[in-house]
């Protein structure tokens, strides 16, 4: 047994690498499991669904139920759903994201000036054009939100632009950052995952491999941290930084000897 009643995991980075599954993500989440700590897995990735990692990860013996994955996506349609179900919403995005918003019923906008919500996001179509759309959608003092702030996202390879570099765009040209983000680490993808796991903050540990949003997640939310060096943040980057991790891991794999 454990003294945490749940795990909210990152995906990306701390499980997997593109496709890649990484090294001790499997016996991580064996600890968890035989410790009875219920486990979440959020990802910030803003162009899937929760039924896309039951997909992605059972060919590496990794069983999820989808209900207990959350996305940025799922997050953002849940919230503007929730929130503004009047709205009509004009989508800087992924043609994924626009599905998962339309599947909750959230009505979009073809005409960016008709638009009461302005949601930014990753999109690898981005041009000038919507760069200049989505100025005239935010012109009027519309409501600006960002699905994630990852400005990268790790790949087999490498790295590729993500979603905060693209609402920097967005945010330059009309004088304004987004009036709030909806995924990782904002206080609207805490409170996903803490219904999602029906727990006590103080009971859950949070491991991903980012500094500003899965930490910083759990540090806004009274969470306990882990910080995996398997991902996009090495141990110079932890000295130097201003956000704080409870705890260091090599991997997943070490998850163990803190349950």
């Amino acid at each position: 047994m454990t003294g945490y009643e749940a795990a909210i995991l990152d995906v990306d980075g701390t499980i997997v690498r593109g496709e890649r599954l990484l090294p001790g993500a499997t016996d991580g989440l064996t600890a968890l499991d035989r410790a009875g700590c219920d486990r979440l897995l959020f990802s910030n990735n803003p162009t899937r669904g929760s039924a896309h990692y039951r997909e992605k990860l059972e060919p590496h013996g990794i069983a999820v139920e989808p209900e207990k994955v959350l996305t940025s996506a799922t997050v953002s349609a849940e919230y503007l759903a929730a929130t503004h179900p009047d709205a009509t919403v004009y989508l800087v995005g992924d043609d994924r994201l626009e599905s998962i918003l339309a599947d909750a019923n959230v009505a979009l906008a073809d005409d960016p000036e008709s638009a009461d919500v302005v949601v930014g996001s990753f999109d690898s179509d981005f041009s000038y054009g919507t760069l200049w759309e989505s100025l005239r959608a935010l012109e009027n003092g519309t409501e600006f939100y960002g699905t994630d702030p990852d400005t990268t996202i790790p790949v087999d390879d490498g790295l590729m632009p993500g979603s905060g570099a693209i609402l920097a765009a967005m945010g330059a040209v009309a004088g304004r950052e987004p009036d709030a983000i909806l995924g990782k680490p904002s206080s609207v993808a805490a409170e996903a995952a803490i219904d999602r796991l029906g727990v006590d903050p103080a009971d859950v540990l949070v491991v991903g491999d980012r500094l500003d949003t899965d930490i910083e997640l759990g540090n806004r939310a009274g969470m306990e941290t882990a910080l995996v060096l398997t991902g996009i943040t090495d141990e110079a980057t932890v000295e130097s930084a201003t956000v704080e991790p409870d705890h260091v891991l090599e991997s997943l794999a070490e998850v163990e000897r803190l349950l």
